[in-house]
Formats: C-alpha cells, sequence, structure tokens
C-alpha cells in the first residue's frame, strides 16, 4: 500500500492510500475510518442490507479475539477470512483486540498475550498468533502487543516492560512472516505504545519506526485515563518520530455524542480510526 498526500494544513493530512487489496485496485480517501465487524459482520446489519449503505469504508476490520475460535475452521476452509464471511473483495485488516470489548489487565507475558472470545481466554504465542493470521489472510494485520498500560496508576516501570516487549513481540512476528509463504505481501503494523510517559512513547515511536512495518497503530489513547492536552501533547511528539509515508492508526470508542478528543485527533495527523459507536446486544 502507499499513502499519496496531496496537502498538509496545520498537520493535518489529506490524501489517498492506493494499491489496497490482493489486486493493489482498492483506494481510500485519508483521513477516515475502517468498516468495524464482531467475526466478520457488522452489528446488527446483513450483508443485503450493508450493500444498500453508501461510502461504506473500502477496509473492513476484522478483530482477532473473534476469529481465533474458529482457527481450525479457517485452516481447513483454505481460502481465507474474506471470502468465509461472504466479503472476499474487501480489503481487510486484523486487529489484535476487539475495539469495543474491554479486556481483563495480567494476562499477557514475556511470551505471550490472550484474547477473549465467547469461550474465555485464549493464550497466543508468536508461533500461534501468525499461524492465525495465514489462515485468515488479511491485507494488514496489527502485531502482537502489550497494551495493558491504559490505567493512569501505571508504574513507569511496568511502562517500560510494555515498550520492551511490544518491540520484541513485533520482531518476533516480522521473523516469522519472512518463513510463511502465506503471509508474503502482507502488512505488518508495529504498535507504539508507551502509556503516559512521554520518553517511553517517542522510545517506542522511534524504534517501531526503524522496523520494515506498513504503518504503525497508536495504542491506549482511548478512554479517560488523560486528559485530552496530555493526549495531544502525546499523539503530536509520536507522530513527529514517524515517517509521513505510512498510516497511522488510532481507535475511539465511545457512546453518542462523539467526545471533544475526536476531531481534535485529525489535527495531529492520525491517518485512520478504529471509530467504534458502543452497540448493544
Amino acid at each position: 500500500m502507499k499513502l499519496d498526500l496531496s496537502k498538509v494544513v496545520s498537520g493535518c493530512r489529506l490524501g489517498v492510500l492506493t494499491n489496497l487489496g490482493k489486486n493493489g485496485d482498492k483506494t481510500l480517501e485519508v483521513p477516515g475510518c475502517l468498516l468495524y465487524t464482531r467475526c466478520g459482520s457488522a452489528p446488527h446489519l446483513t450483508h443485503e442490507t450493508l450493500e444498500t449503505i453508501e461510502k461504506i469504508p473500502a477496509v473492513t476490520q476484522l478483530t482477532l479475539s473473534t476469529l481465533a475460535e474458529y482457527h481450525e475452521v479457517l485452516e481447513e476452509y483454505k481460502e481465507g477470512a474474506g471470502k468465509f464471511i461472504g466479503m472476499p473483495d474487501s480489503v481487510l485488516y486484523c486487529s489484535l483486540q476487539d475495539p469495543a470489548a474491554p479486556c481483563p489487565p495480567g494476562f499477557i507475558t514475556n511470551k505471550t498475550v490472550s484474547v477473549w472470545g465467547s469461550g474465555g481466554r485464549m493464550e497466543m504465542t508468536a508461533s500461534k498468533f501468525m499461524a492465525l493470521q495465514a489462515v485468515v489472510r488479511p491485507d494488514w494485520f496489527q502485531s502482537m502487543a502489550d497494551g495493558e498500560t491504559v490505567q493512569e496508576d501505571t508504574s513507569k516501570k511496568r511502562v517500560r516492560k510494555s515498550v520492551d516487549r511490544t518491540l520484541a513481540f513485533l520482531d518476533e512476528c516480522l521473523q516469522l512472516q519472512q518463513k510463511s509463504q502465506d503471509l508474503q505481501g502482507v502488512e505488518v503494523l508495529g504498535v507504539v505504545e508507551g502509556g503516559d510517559i512521554l520518553e517511553e512513547r517517542t522510545r517506542s515511536a522511534k524504534e517501531t519506526a526503524k522496523r520494515p512495518v506498513g504503518g504503525f497503530v497508536l495504542d491506549g489513547f482511548q478512554g479517560d485515563a488523560m486528559t485530552r492536552e496530555l493526549r495531544l501533547k502525546l499523539i503530536s511528539s509520536v507522530t513527529a518520530e514517524l515517517p509521513d509515508d505510512k498510516p497511522r492508526y488510532s481507535r475511539i470508542c465511545c457512546y453518542f455524542p462523539l467526545p471533544r478528543q475526536f476531531p481534535h485527533s485529525f489535527i495531529i495527523r492520525v491517518t485512520f480510526f478504529y471509530r467504534i459507536i458502543k452497540h448493544f446486544t
């Protein structure tokens, strides 16, 4: 994928993300948002209803937490999650967690991350994580990460460990991708962590930018754990360390109306959002 910028005004980037999809024939205007799904389905919408809605985002977000239980099914199916969910022509992005579902803290180790499906917790090593990505066959996927530093009382030592773990996870995922024939040409998105500590945020951004990633996920800015002023300062510092020719992703999870931090995040050069409006089931 390639990011073509047509205008930058006060740090806000306007452009088009091109060369998307298996054939490289899809495009997406930026800034923009992704189509949120649970296990490949937009909540409360059938595929037929979804097709009647205009200006649906070209990129569909899948969540690993809702797909992990179907690993064996997808492995047997052999044609990837896109065709399995009835969206073979959509550009697929696979995130680690479901942005609309909070995850219990305390289940990340130096070797594993945990995701929660309908059957409970599933622990994943890098090998298992990449094997699952190989059967999902997304166009992009978020690397493994330790994002348990959203709470405001998180210690500096814990935040530093989060950054170190996330970088180690990314390196292992990139090494395994090189060995996987099914994941050749798939873009890996590196995750920027660091909690509310500026030094760790910039370190995470600098180190992640040194890796051969297709873009960046700015994690930990959702919720109310930090003030708007601190959030803006941290995102400004992080994006200053990232290359201009690669997309940056962030997520916002909210009830109506949209919170005030939403438009401010556009101003400080975030390319895409997981814009999740809370749904009720």
